[in-house]
């Protein structure tokens, strides 16, 4: 039986009527999905009381200051706190200064601006609720100029031209902020000012066995042989130890004075005892190769060779300098320093002159 002869089996008087359709029908008043429309606007305190509105507008102006002296704090942090400070906070224990420091400034900078703008926008700007339709994604002319209206519109009801004290704070406030960014370059590295100019050689300093840890006298350097030294006064469990060895480490031989084809390196050697810097002007490795026959030395990270018969020169490899000499003379029968190297030791770097 097909679909219809169904329907007709039912009897005609339990259809609906088009009567009882129209009289069980939900009017359009009662209709539960209807649009309610917007309920009634209901002002604030700080739309009818002027004082109430300058209140909030110091409020946020607080906040803003805040944020701006938050933010030299931060900065000043990096130069209050040392990097290995610890100190005990509660309930954190112990921890680093410099590290609090930083995250607490920051964060009160970061949350004072944004704590600011929320109050703000809460109590001092427009908060009457506009019904817009739904448009297409493609601006007519018409909308584009209707959204010009509305910014200009809202910008005025913002009192942002008005409020001066808050609109000079947030400006103070935001101009701030950017500086923690340009201060956290420092983690990039100490700058190195004059600490790749100078080691710690200096008149009167004693040259000291690296192996023995003796001074060293004339009588000590062999003929032939290659000998490492470090400044008398520099010892191994020395915090700075392996800062300053990596500057200061030397290396002395012994040569004919006859052989010694340099006026400069025969004048600062002692009866042909001369005295290099052991770090390879390539890229710092220590040198400790050396050929007694040609008086050559030869750094074994990328095969620069020297020639400490005549100045240090480089006669072959990368290495863009000669090792520089230091100028040694005997006194009490040790040998000492004359003075520190004449040139930077060690590779080349942008700022050397």
């Amino acid at each position: 039986m097909s679909q219809t002869g169904r329907h007709n089996d039912v009897p005609e008087e339990n259809l609906p009527s088009e009567r009882d359709a129209h009289e069980g029908a939900v009017s359009k008043a009662d209709n539960p999905f209807a649009d309610p429309g917007l309920p009634p606007h209901e002002h604030r305190i700080q739309d009818i009381d002027e004082k109430a509105a300058r209140r909030s507008e110091r409020v946020v102006a607080f906040l803003f200051a805040l944020s701006m002296l938050a933010t030299v704090g931060f900065i000043a942090s990096y130069v209050i706190f040392p990097i290995e400070k610890i100190v005990y906070i509660w309930p954190f224990g112990h921890v680093s200064a410099l590290n609090f420091a930083l995250g607490l400034t920051l964060g009160v900078a970061l949350f004072c601006i944004g704590a600011g703008a929320v109050h703000w926008a809460r109590t001092l700007m427009s908060d009457v609720e506009v019904a817009d339709e739904r448009h297409p994604i493609e601006a007519a002319p018409e909308v584009k100029a209707k959204v010009l209206e509305d910014f200009a519109a809202g910008a005025k009801e913002s009192g942002f031209g008005r409020r001066k004290l808050i609109r000079n704070t947030m400006y103070g406030a935001l101009a701030l902020v950017p500086l923690s960014g340009v201060v956290l370059l420092r983690d990039l590295g100490p700058l190195p000012e004059k600490k790749l100019r100078t080691t710690s050689w200096k008149k009167g300093v004693r040259l000291v066995n690296q192996a023995t840890n003796l001074p060293l006298r004339p009588e000590d350097i062999a003929v032939g042989s290659l000998t490492f030294a470090k400044p008398e006064g520099l010892e191994e469990d020395d915090h700075e130890f392996n800062n300053k060895i990596a500057k200061d480490a030397l290396m002395l031989v012994r040569l004919q004075p006859q052989n010694i084809k340099d006026k400069q390196e025969l004048d600062w050697s002692h009866e042909g005892i001369v005295a290099f810097s052991k770090i390879c002007t390539h890229v710092g490795c220590p040198i400790s190769l050396y050929e007694q026959q040609t008086h050559h030395v030869l750094c074994p990270c990328h095969q620069s060779t020297f020639d400490l018969a005549d100045g240090g020169r480089v006669i072959f490899g990368p290495a863009g300098h000669a090792l520089p000499q230091l100028n040694i003379t005997v006194k009490d029968g040790f040998l000492e320093a004359v003075s520190d190297f004449a040139e930077p030791v060690g590779p080349s770097f942008w700022e050397r002159g």
